[in-house]
């Protein structure tokens, strides 16, 4: 049996990248993992996946810009599962046009519907069942974009990662004493997919250098399977070699200007 045998636990973006690595960790220690993400085909092949290792897993898409839909995530959880023990608030958004000069009221509004309303709402409705069972560890990935905010990230992200990054020790300032346990991890560069989405995508040598999903994964597992008693409230990661980002910066800069 593992730790987490008999608990559940929800993961956003868990179709690619830190959530698909997440979920399959927890998966392996017991946990029945409900993946969620936009679209159906990389949930049940990530569900395909825990259940060939003979874990427990159920897909569950849904739009985390609905904040309705991602309530439903909670609600379809408990009424099917019965509990929710673990969640894991990963689902990360960014920009096309990352300069606060000319990033559009669209574009900013869905990196923070993604971002942070999303983990708000999904929180929410997790918080009734938890409290009522006096347990449960609530985990957020956030970003290094958070406490170091810039061009590469863009403006948006890391206005949105800083609010999540607040709202994760707001919980802890907060619910404590109820057993409700927050912990916030700010990621540097990490090898998945949302990197393809920046104005110049880092190359595979670029890539080498960074961190990898499992790295990050093992950090939101840890959190996860600490004793109760214990809560981590920040976990700061990054890629042991640094590596020079101007030119990426300086076309990120100009994205979306006037011609």
């Amino acid at each position: 049996m593992g730790v987490l045998t008999g608990k559940v636990a929800i993961v956003t973006g868990a179709g690619t990248g830190i959530g698909r690595a997440a979920a399959k960790l927890l998966a392996a220690d017991g946990a029945h993992v409900v993946v969620v993400g936009r679209r159906r085909e990389p949930l049940n092949a990530v569900v395909e996946e825990i259940k060939a290792a003979g874990g427990e897993a159920t897909a569950h898409p849904a739009d985390l810009m609905d904040g309705d839909q991602t309530s439903a995530v909670a609600k379809n959880t408990i009424d099917t599962l019965g509990r929710v023990d673990i969640l894991v608030n990963n689902a990360g958004f960014s920009s096309r046009v990352r300069s606060v000069r000319y990033v559009q009221p669209d574009e900013w509004d869905s990196v923070f519907k993604v971002n942070i309303e999303a983990v708000y709402r999904l929180t929410q409705a997790c918080l009734p069942d938890m409290i009522a069972r006096g347990e449960g560890t609530i985990v957020t990935t956030s970003s290094m974009a958070a406490v170091k905010p810039g061009v590469l990230g863009g403006a948006p992200y890391s206005a949105a990662k800083a609010a999540s990054q607040n709202f994760s020790h707001g919980l802890n300032a907060e619910l404590r004493a109820m057993g409700i346990r927050a912990t916030v991890i700010l990621p540097a560069e990490v090898d998945t997919p949302i990197l393809d989405g920046r104005p110049a995508p880092p190359d595979a040598a670029a890539r080498k250098t960074m961190m990898q999903p499992e790295d990050v994964a093992r950090c939101i597992h840890l959190a996860a399977t600490l004793p109760p008693r214990t809560v981590i409230e920040e976990i700061v990661v990054a890629p042991t070699i640094p590596r020079d980002m101007s030119e990426e910066m300086a076309v990120a800069r100009n994205v979306g200007a006037p011609e």
